[in-house]
């Protein structure tokens, strides 16, 4: 029996809302097809986005991004909390299980990284570096026969304003033997003054179909309406997904607030 080609598809999302993408992102994944590998492009303004089993209150200073006009996401995979703005692009490989490589879907990053002179290099488990500094960090989802792996790639994100926005322990940046979040990460326009969001896409894009062959059709963009997500955008904009779903607490508030602590 002949082992048919792979089938690619490139979807790129135009809107900026995470609940519009990771609805988007989990609609592709439920109707991906046998022998199918979708690399899905994305960005999110203003967003902290949460793994599935993460307390939102513990992870993100909610109410300072709530009032900075900002969004809190929670998506299907595990992993920690990450912050996007738009110097931040997200990659999405959907796929038929049976299709899943790690280590492939990943060289499609860092070829593409290193297209635009940078020297990119694997890291821990899923992290991916330049000098030390992590850029990209990866999440990912499994179910029966289809799988996701996820990402960021930090080009420019506004790395105050993750510290601001993302509550890490103390003990986690003790642990790493570093004082603070921003001595771990780092933007790619550090390494490459010039790099830019379209420059990146366009070296990822090449990379993917260069792993994994010539798509069979055109990209797809998507706007608004390009699929019905409205159930999935509902589920991912409820307070039961965003906050609901939070494990138990263990920390004690300390705090007495204005209104009265009891």
């Amino acid at each position: 029996m002949t082992h048919s080609a792979i089938k690619t598809k490139l979807i790129f999302s135009t809107l900026l809302d995470p609940w519009h993408n990771l609805a988007l992102e989990e609609y592709l994944f439920r109707h991906v097809e046998n022998n199918q590998v979708i690399l899905y492009l994305w960005q999110n303004q203003n967003t902290v986005v949460i793994g599935r089993n993460q307390n939102a209150w513990k992870e993100c200073r909610c109410g300072q991004l709530d009032q900075d006009g900002g969004k809190l996401a929670r998506r299907l995979s595990g992993g920690g909390a990450v912050f996007h703005d738009l110097g931040n692009l997200n990659f999405t490989f959907i796929m038929d299980r049976a299709q899943y490589d790690l280590e492939k879907q990943l060289s499609v990053v860092l070829e593409g990284v290193r297209k635009l002179n940078i020297k990119a290099e694997f890291s821990g488990r899923n992290d991916l570096t330049v000098e030390g500094r992590k850029f990209s960090g990866n999440a990912f989802y499994f179910e029966q026969q289809k799988a996701y792996h996820h990402g960021t790639i930090l080009i420019n994100v506004d790395i105050p304003k993750l510290s601001d926005y993302l509550q890490v322990s103390k003990e986690k940046i003790a642990s790493k033997g570093v004082d603070s979040v921003q001595a771990r990460v780092g933007n790619l326009s550090l390494f490459q003054p010039d790099i830019t969001i379209a420059k990146m896409k366009e070296a990822l894009i090449e990379s993917f179909l260069e792993l994994y062959g010539e798509c069979t059709e055109p990209p797809i963009i998507v706007s608004d309406s390009t699929y019905d997500l409205q159930q999935l955008y509902q589920k991912y904009s409820s307070w039961e997904w965003l906050y609901g779903k939070t494990p138990t607490f263990d920390i004690i508030f300390e705090t007495r607030f204005p209104w009265g602590g009891g």
